[in-house]
């Protein structure tokens, strides 16, 4: 069976090989460029109206119903120390796949989808010290700019994750069953 340039075939020692490319999803937080591996996204939706969470994280805004499945939504510009600037048309909510749960990522603007090679992205600085600095994953150039590969898990500590688990089902009081 041959395989693909890029494409790694299921079974042998080609298996545990990484996949030679990736697609990352690029968005904007205040004025840096950040990404997500898009295997981790299920869709990116407009903001809709929110529902404020008492007691829940800062950088959670409250969550949302989509399509009958409440989701919690944190502002990455809040997580990422970023200047919150009014909403704009270009905002937008990254459902993502976080421990098996589903969570929304308020970002500013998504700008494009791109496939990088393996050898297109560096690790991230090891000089970056700090909670924040368990964020990234790499860094990927594109054009003059660096776009930081956010590591999903990271931007969540376990207490939150856990917070945000109890979140995601908590029953309405209107709710019966």
């Amino acid at each position: 069976m041959a395989t693909q340039p890029g494409v790694i075939s299921p079974a042998g020692s080609d298996a545990k090989e990484m996949r030679q490319e990736i697609q990352l999803a690029c968005f904007r937080v205040g004025q840096e460029l950040y990404a997500l591996d898009i295997m981790k996204i299920k869709e990116i939706i407009r903001p809709q109206k929110l529902t404020p969470i008492p007691k829940a994280p800062s950088f959670i805004e409250g969550v949302i119903n989509l399509r009958g499945t409440v989701i919690p939504v944190a502002d990455l510009r809040k997580r990422f120390d970023q200047p919150i600037n009014t909403e704009n048309r270009k905002n937008r909510i990254v459902i993502c796949s976080l421990a098996g749960k589903i969570i929304g990522l308020l970002v500013d603007e998504v700008t494009e989808v791109k496939r990088y090679g393996r050898k297109e992205i560096a690790p991230a600085p090891q000089f970056i010290k700090g909670p924040q600095a368990d964020y990234f994953l790499a860094v990927a150039r594109c054009d003059d700019e660096l776009i930081m590969l956010i590591d999903l898990e990271k931007v969540l500590s376990t207490d939150e994750k856990i917070e945000l688990q109890k979140l995601s089902y908590q029953k309405n009081p209107t709710d019966r069953g």
